[in-house]
């Protein structure tokens, strides 16, 4: 009954968990009553629970009290240990005998209770006792017990507390490890013996001892013999046939713990080959593989068992891939990784990750095609976990995915289907857009390992999703690139980050360009590919995308807009070798890449410093040889670039390819050495001492880097010191009589018309080294470079332009493209922006004006294109400096070149340039504004001219023109008396006469005209030589027939849409009406189909009543049209009429000027504005029909509304020829006697006196000679 009520106390307290309020009750059940008031005081707990040592120890052995009871004391005591672990262990500790008795009394209990909690607790007891009260003497008793229990048991069944609690105490205590192994060695073969045991608990808690003593490297050292010997084959046969999880984990433990050692990994992977062989042989019993055990794990459905044999795998291969990988390859343990990649465990598909890396470092792992087997799981795989937030995982993955992807064999295809390579580029594509800079690495590098040529589906190959795959790793490197740096000065570790953070862009940068060097590769393998130039399976209508050409130009512009400027952002902070050596070696690439775009590349490298670029890199890491990779892209870059720039040259005649392989081979061989910086590079280039052929090699090198650096505006050379140095490296060439190359030759000129300042100048002997180089060159164009100083540079030394200079100028016409045509439509009066090139060539003529016959020579000699070019420049020219007097000069050198070319040509005189001449002589002639004696020279000059007319046909236009506008001026720019004598000379000039009127006739048909110009300067010049014979009775040697209906019907109705040709008919008519028809030198005959003259017209023949009216009527029909000159030109004429009519029959002339249409035409005139009277047309219309008093036309109240109207405008404003109509005007009113008011007549009387001929000199001359659409005209000409 006692016992029962202990018992359910017991029960009680222990539901109750032992906190620390106990009850009385409670409290009484910890202590042994019958006995514990003998017990000292001092071993009673002092806190709750007031538990007494000596009770206990009296209390668990005792067979009458309840295992529930002892369950509880045990409980207590445990917790008493952890709350209070001081106390108690105090209250152990103060008797040792009683602290061994207690230990032994607890061991007991634990050996002797079958009791699974029981011995839980009592394990536990112990295990906290050994580790609080750190005292060997106890830790020695407690190891001796369990050797001596062990070595006692006849049989290994109730060895499982002892063993576990060993495995347990040597977990607590490691360093109890090797004092196990050495001082109780012998214990080994009981754990052994328990190995075997058929209870999975024994084996589990022996392999739990077992990793528990190796995982101490002494002790581990001292049981490899016992491990090799006799642990080994037991242990791989108790894994293999452990079927509890808890046997399982265990010998996973124990491994794990065996693998940490290179030994044991040895010898259980060559105790896994031996049981294959056997197996494989005669399958022996017994022998056991790990690599099949593990195979077996990874086969159970159990994610732990699967996680540790990953861990396990890894730990074997972490030791040596090479040597053990196979056998993990020959039993097929990839296959199983693969499949569980599957899995939505992260743990599992992490050491999944980790085995399959590992493995692929063997190549057995891709001959065996595992991945092809696995690839679609790696993909799938890394497509899941980029969903997820485990950035760790996604960098496994991403590390796996390359590595599969570098080592994969060429011959053996990865992806077997388009639509698996187009998921895989995805995926990389994600995890390059990862906004974690470590994913991003790892994606990176996995990119540029999938940019091969057999990773790509063919066909097609998929370039849209590359380029996308592309875009989008530049874009990521752009963004990182463009983070700003924390560069605020907080010290040292600011500047360490700082630092870090400049490496780690560089390495990502770095990452990024060795992908799209890949890329680079990848398109110059797939030009060779015919299937992959485009995708076949595009519809025809769609877009080009889907191209090696389109995929191509997107590489261009994609390092022409990312990868240049990215690069050149961060070496502003620091450069790096490997990075600078990828990068160039992808610019290089790309002028194969795009084969039709490589000249324009390497102008834009060019300009944007590449050069200078390179240069420095050479001289800053490739003068030792540990950069000699670096050297070789950088000359290798140089060298393509310098070809690419000198193939296609933008101012200068493209290379033969003589003198291209020539350059090739020099600066393949000049560049490497070339590693020196820019003073030094001078110094080198400026030695006068002797130079080897290696080292003139450089020096042609460098010059021509230079050159074309200075070409495309990167001066990075000081050029005063460059100035001095090519002069030097000039002078060493003729000292050693040798003569450089024409590329060289070239770059040495142009470098020093550049840089040749306004105070310095070239020696004597250095132009004369020059000269003599050139002239041992077949063409000035093989060292011609297109530049205004360069001209210059031959022109402003005579040396070199007397020999030169025509050469020169012929070249640097012949590559002039601006816009010549619009400076030649620009009027003399505009002043058009003049292009740079023209500017600096103008500047050089002004200087140096006998440049002037070098060009005239050009326009004689040169082909037509270049010719016209000079043409226009001689014109501007002397347009825009009339200050300066080059007729003389000009006319004298254009005589020589006009004799030597009628000499040439003789009757076919349409060749050559001739035109092109005659319109710059015609030019030089417009500029005489003022009338001037014609001296020999001009009257030579007159009668070549003539006489080339002569020679030509009506269709010459291009001769003519010019001829005849130069012949007109000549005419009417002059002296009354060079006048008479020009015009004896032309008029007797028969063939000149003959020419004039076939051209006359073809006014009036349809077929074979040479153009309206023409004809204008044909009736000019017609009528002018009709008006000089007549006036100085010139001789006549040929007469020029007209007939004067073809006449009168051009002007009463004109076919031809020009004013002018009307006006220069009418100009010859009113010069035939002044002479009475009465020339010797035109007759104007009648049509030879026209009707008999009535005989009251012979009065006023060779005119008809009808013709004079038909002639009004035309005259007022080509007034109503307004304009000016024709206007003059139809007043003149109608003024001539009227004398003609008056003379003759004065009642048909004042019929004719009293017609009721004058008055209708005279007001439409004046319906052209305020003040339209004050035109001097209209004005001299109106003095016309005041003579003839018509006041039908013009009444006596019109007359002096017009003198009001005159007398209140500023007659300041108005021209010359207006003042003088309209003081004919005044002066015939007032001799008619039209003036009526008294007033009036006083102001008209003042104005008579303002407008008197001396008042014209204050008004400014209207220039007489004008070119209007190429003809030249004299308005006075016409008008007056």
């Amino acid at each position: 009954m006692a016992v029962r009520q202990e018992a359910a106390a017991a029960a009680a307290a222990a539901a109750a968990g032992g906190p620390p309020g106990l009850g009385r009750d409670e409290e009484a059940v910890l202590l042994l009553e019958r006995t514990h008031y003998r017990h000292d005081p001092c071993w009673l707990l002092p806190v709750t629970p007031h538990l007494c040592l000596a009770c206990a120890v009296e209390l668990l052995p005792e067979p009458g009290v309840s295992l529930v009871r002892k369950k509880y004391v045990l409980s207590c005591f445990r917790d008493a240990l952890v709350r209070h672990t001081s106390l108690v262990t105090q209250l152990v500790a103060q008797d040792q005998k009683v602290c061994i008795h207690f230990i032994s009394m607890l061991f007991g209990l634990l050996c002797n209770m079958e009791d699974g909690s029981v011995t839980d607790l009592c394990i536990e007891v112990l295990i906290q006792l050994m580790t609080q009260l750190k005292l060997e003497q106890t830790v020695h008793c407690l190891l001796d017990k369990c050797h001596k229990q062990l070595c006692n048991m006849p049989s290994m069944r109730n060895s499982l507390a002892t063993i576990t609690l060993l495995g347990k105490l040597v977990d607590a205590i490691p360093t109890l490890a090797d004092e196990l192994v050495m001082e109780h060695g012998n214990l080994m073969e009981h754990l052994l013996r328990g190995l075997v045991y058929p209870n999975e608990s024994v084996q589990a808690s022996i392999c739990y001892l077992y990793g528990k003593l190796y995982s101490s490297p002494m002790a581990a050292k001292m049981l490899s013999g016992h491990f090799r010997e006799k642990l080994c084959p037991v242990f791989l046969s108790t894994m293999d046939s452990a079927q509890t999880k808890e046997l399982q984990i265990n010998c996973l433990g124990l491994l794990r713990q065996l693998l940490k050692y290179d030994l044991f990994v040895s010898m259980v992977m060559d105790k896994s080959v031996l049981a294959e062989h056997a197996e494989n042989a005669k399958g022996a019993p017994g022998e056991t593989s790990l690599p099949l055990v593990l195979k077996k794990l990874l086969l159970s459905r159990d994610e732990t068992l699967q996680v540790a044999s990953s861990h396990c795998i890894t730990a074997v291969l972490v030791h040596s891939p090479v040597k053990h990988a196979s056998a993990f390859i020959h039993a097929d343990i990839p296959e199983f990784l693969f499949e569980n990649l599957s899995s939505s465990s992260e743990v599992l598909i992490w050491s999944s990750y980790n085995c399959l890396i590992l493995l692929a470092e063997e190549p057995l792992f891709f001959s065996k095609c595992h991945t092809v087997y696995g690839i679609e799981a790696v993909v799938r795989s890394l497509q899941g976990s980029l969903k997820m937030t485990n950035t760790e995982l996604h960098k496994q993955g991403l590390l796996l995915f390359a590595e599969i992807l570098t080592r994969q064999p060429e011959e053996i295809r990865l992806f077997t289907s388009s639509a698996m390579c187009g998921d895989a580029g995805r995926a990389l594509q994600e995890a390059v857009s990862s906004p974690v800079l470590e994913v991003a690495t790892e994606a990176v590098k996995a990119i540029s390992a999938f940019l091969r040529k057999d990773h790509q589906s063919m066909p097609p190959v998929q370039y849209r999703a590359l380029r996308d795959l592309l875009e989008a790793m530049l874009n990521r490197c752009a963004q990182f690139s463009q983070i700003p740096l924390n560069r605020r000065s907080l010290g040292y570790v600011c500047s360490r980050n700082s630092e870090k953070a400049i490496l780690q862009r560089g390495k990502f940068l770095l990452s990024t360009l060795e992908g799209f060097r890949n890329a680079c590769r990848l398109a110059v393998e797939f030009q060779g590919e015919p299937l992959a130039q485009e995708n076949p399976f595009t519809a025809p209508s769609a877009e080009k995308e889907d191209t090696l050409e389109a995929f191509s130009e997107f590489l261009l512009n994609a390092c022409d807009s990312l990868c240049i400027p990215m690069v050149m952002r961060h070496s502003e902070e620091t450069t790096h070798p490997a990075l600078m050596e990828i990068f160039l070696s992808i610019l290089h690439s790309l002028f194969v890449i795009v084969p039709h775009m490589k000249e324009k590349f390497s102008k834009k490298l060019a300009a944007s410093s590449f050069i200078q670029l390179t240069l420095e890199l050479k001289a800053r890491f490739c003068s030792s040889p540990s950069h000699s990779a670096l050297n070789q892209v950088c000359s290798s870059f140089l060298y393509y670039m310098c070809l690419n720039l000198l193939s296609a040259p933008e101012t200068t005649g493209p290379p033969s390819q003589e003198e291209l392989s020539a350059v090739s081979e020099l600066l393949q061989h000049g560049l490497p050495p070339i590693n020196s910086r820019i003073p030094e590079s001078l110094v080198f280039l400026s030695d006068r001492q002797y130079v080897e052929g290696a080292a003139r090699q450089r020096q042609y090198c460098i010059l021509i880097l230079y050159y074309l650096a200075y070409i495309h505006e990167d001066r990075f050379v000081p050029e005063a010191e460059l100035f001095v140095a090519v002069q030097s490296f000039l002078l060493s060439l003729q000292d050693q009589g040798e003569l450089p190359p024409p590329v060289v030759c070239r770059a040495s000129i142009y470098l020093l018309a550049i840089c040749q300042g306004k105070d310095s100048a070239l020696h004597e002997t250095v132009v004369s080294a020059i000269r003599k180089f050139l002239e041992g060159i077949s063409d000035l164009h093989l060292v011609y470079t297109h530049h205004p100083l360069l001209l210059k540079f031959f022109l402003v030394y005579p040396e070199l332009m007397s020999r030169f200079g025509h050469r020169v100028l012929e070249l640097w016409f012949s590559w002039e493209e601006s816009s010549y045509e619009e400076l030649d439509d620009v009027p003399s009066a505009g002043q058009p922006t003049l292009p740079a090139s023209l500017a600096a060539m103008f500047q050089m003529l002004r200087s140096s004006p006998s440049i002037l016959l070098i060009l005239l020579d050009l326009v004689y000699s040169s082909p037509v294109d270049i010719a016209y070019k000079v043409l226009i420049v001689l014109r501007n020219f002397l347009r825009k400096n009339e200050d300066i007097q080059v007729g003389s000069l000009v006319r004298g050198h254009f005589l020589l070149i006009l004799q030597q070319l009628l000499v040439e040509h003789g009757a076919s005189p349409s060749e050559g340039n001739l035109p092109l001449l005659l319109s710059l002589l015609s030019l030089v002639q417009l500029r005489n504004k003022s009338e001037q004696e014609l001296d020999s020279m001009a009257m030579k000059l007159l009668h070549q001219v003539s006489k080339l007319c002569g020679r030509c046909g009506p269709t010459d236009v291009d001769i003519l023109q010019p001829s005849f506008n130069f012949l007109y001026w000549s005419l009417h720019q002059t002296t009354p008396s060079s006048q008479k004598r020009a015009a004896a000379v032309l008029l007797s000039n028969t063939a000149l006469i003959e020419l004039l009127e076939k051209m006359l006739v073809l006014t009036w048909t349809e077929v074979g005209c040479p153009g309206t110009a023409l004809l204008c300067s044909a009736w000019l010049l017609t009528a002018s030589f009709s008006a000089q014979q007549h006036d100085g009775s010139l001789q006549v040697h040929q007469t020029l027939s007209v007939e004067l209906d073809q006449v009168l019907k051009a002007l009463s109705f004109p076919k031809k849409k020009s004013s002018l040709l009307s006006a220069a008919i009418l100009c010859f008519l009113r010069t035939t009406l002044q002479q009475s028809f009465s020339s010797t030198l035109v007759a104007l005959v009648p049509s030879r189909f026209g009707p008999i003259p009535p005989p009251e017209d012979t009065v006023l023949a060779p005119l008809g009543t009808s013709q004079v009216l038909s002639l009004v009527i035309g005259l007022q029909n080509l007034l109503v049209q307004k304009d000016t000159l024709l206007s003059q030109a139809c007043v003149g004429c109608l003024e001539a009429l009227l004398d003609y009519l008056y003379a003759r029959s004065p009642d048909i002339a004042l019929h004719v000027a009293s017609q009721p249409w004058n008055r209708f035409l005279l007001f439409t005139l004046l319906d052209a504005g305020e003040n339209s009277f004050l035109r001097p047309e209209i004005l001299r219309l109106m003095t016309l029909f005041v003579r003839y008093q018509s006041t039908n036309v013009l009444s006596q109240e019109e007359v002096d509304h017009i003198l009001q109207g005159a007398v209140l405008a500023d007659l300041s404003t108005l021209s010359n020829t207006t003042l003088r109509a309209l003081r004919g005007f005044f002066l015939q009113v007032q001799s008619i006697g039209l003036l009526t008011d008294h007033n009036t007549a006083q102001t008209l009387q003042a104005s008579l006196q303002s407008l008197s001929p001396s008042a014209f000199s204050a008004h400014l001359p209207v220039q007489d000679m004008l070119c209007l659409g190429g003809v030249a005209v004299s308005l006075s000409h016409i008008t007056d």
